[in-house]
């Protein structure tokens, strides 16, 4: 049985989707059996998307203000 989505890390999200684009891409499959894993397909790019801006959200640079000061401030790449 397929983790719940919630579940899943980044890496383990990606392989999947991956996975189901090659299914998808490759045809052959019945209706209702595309439908579905384009659902899931749908959902783990979502959950890859919020872990990644959860991840965003953690990383922060180290700089030096006007009277050399080093503060933290939110990266922005």
């Amino acid at each position: 049985m397929s983790k719940a989505i919630q579940e899943l890390t980044f890496e383990e999200a990606l392989a999947e989707l991956e996975q189901i684009v090659r299914a998808l891409e490759g045809g052959g499959l019945p209706l209702e059996e595309a439908i579905a894993l384009y659902e899931r397909g749908r959902a783990l790019a979502d959950r890859c998307q919020q872990l990644l801006q959860e991840a965003q959200l953690r990383v922060q640079l180290l700089e030096r203000d006007e009277s050399g000061a080093i503060r933290l401030t939110p990266f922005e790449g």
